[in-house]
């Protein structure tokens, strides 16, 4: 249950969002994690400082299952996404699924979570039209810790 330990802290974060196919942007952010529930729940705030936003995340662990429920909420909207992403870590990495609403769609979403050290981590989001055959990575971030 203490998967979401190691993102403890203040972190410096280089964004890479798909903007078309083949065009990125890229922008800095900064995270600050904390975790709860001795460790069956964690809790951050990332700001983008480029764009004028921000955003939380808050993931709890369920003992039954085994997995996590990640939620997402964006100044930009005001509102917590309540369907969650669920899924669980195996060693260093952490798959998670769930739907997303994309150009006024639903479409089939995952998150990888892959922790490469002590201080530094990566997180990826894609995107599947077609179930969970193809994916499209569309959001990428770096975490280096600060």
């Amino acid at each position: 249950m203490n998967d979401f330990d190691f993102f403890a802290g203040r972190w410096n974060v280089v964004n890479r969002r798909l903007v078309k196919p083949g065009e990125w942007d890229e922008f800095p952010g900064r995270s600050v994690a904390t975790r709860h529930f001795d460790g069956a729940a964690s809790f951050d705030e990332i700001t983008f400082p480029t764009k004028g936003s921000s955003g939380l995340t808050v993931r709890v662990y369920n003992p039954v299952t085994r997995q996590w429920s990640i939620y997402w909420a964006s100044s930009r909207l005001g509102v917590l996404d309540t369907r969650p992403m669920v899924g669980a870590f195996e060693g260093n990495r952490g798959e998670f699924f769930g739907e997303e609403t994309y150009e006024g769609r639903r479409v089939r979403c995952r998150f990888i979570w892959t922790v490469i050290d002590r201080d530094t981590a990566r997180w990826e989001q894609a995107f599947s039209e077609k179930g969970e055959e193809a994916w499209e990575t569309n959001w990428v971030m770096e975490f280096t810790r600060a």
